[in-house]
C-alpha cells in the first residue's frame, strides 16, 4: 500500500459575509483555531459580515429566528418560524445564545478579534461593502488592518497549501 505524503495547511483565508451571531462566531472560531495552530490567517469581512467588525454593532449581534430550520427551543423541539417574528423574540433568543457562549468562556467579538490579531492573524474589511454602507476606518474595530478590494484579498490567498473558507 502506497503512503501519500501529508501536506499541512499553511494558510487559511476566511470570508465572512453574514452578520448573524452564529455566522460571525463561526468565522472567529475558525480564524482563532488556525492562528493557534500556527497557520497564516487572513479574515475578510464583507457585506453584512461587516457588523462583526463595526464598533457599534460587533458586540450586539443577533441570531436569526425566522427562516432558520435548524433553530431549536430548549429540549430540542423545533422552533416555529412564526414565533421568530414576534416582537422581542429575536432579542431574547440572541441574549440566550450569548449567555450560553459566556458559560463556555467564549469571548465577546472585540476580544476574539484581539486574540486573532495578537496571534498574527490579519483582519480586513471589504472596500466595496464599506463604501456601500458609508463606513470609514474609524467605524471599524481597531483590529482591522486595512480596507481592501476582493482582488487584493485573493492576492493574499496565494499559495499551494492555502484554503479559502466562505462562511
Amino acid at each position: 500500500m502506497e503512503k501519500t505524503e501529508k501536506k499541512p495547511l499553511e494558510k487559511v483565508c476566511i470570508i465572512c459575509a453574514k452578520g448573524s451571531l452564529e455566522d460571525v462566531y463561526a468565522t472567529l472560531v475558525m480564524a482563532n483555531g488556525a492562528v493557534m495552530e500556527g497557520i497564516e490567517t487572513n479574515v475578510f469581512f464583507t457585506f453584512f459580515g461587516l457588523d462583526g467588525i463595526t464598533k457599534e454593532r460587533m458586540n450586539h449581534l443577533h441570531t436569526a429566528t425566522t427562516g432558520n430550520p435548524a433553530m431549536r427551543m430548549p429540549g430540542g423541539i423545533p422552533f416555529p418560524t412564526m414565533l421568530g417574528g414576534l416582537p422581542g423574540v429575536e432579542t431574547a433568543v440572541s441574549s440566550m445564545m450569548r449567555k450560553q457562549m459566556e458559560e463556555l468562556d467564549m469571548p465577546p467579538v472585540d476580544e476574539f478579534l484581539e486574540m486573532i490579531t495578537a496571534g498574527g492573524g490579519m483582519i480586513y474589511a471589504c472596500k466595496l461593502a464599506v463604501d456601500m454602507f458609508k463606513l470609514e476606518m474609524k467605524d471599524l474595530s481597531d483590529e482591522v488592518s486595512d480596507i481592501i478590494t476582493i482582488g487584493q484579498f485573493y492576492e493574499l490567498c496565494d499559495g499551494d497549501r492555502t484554503q479559502i473558507i466562505f462562511t
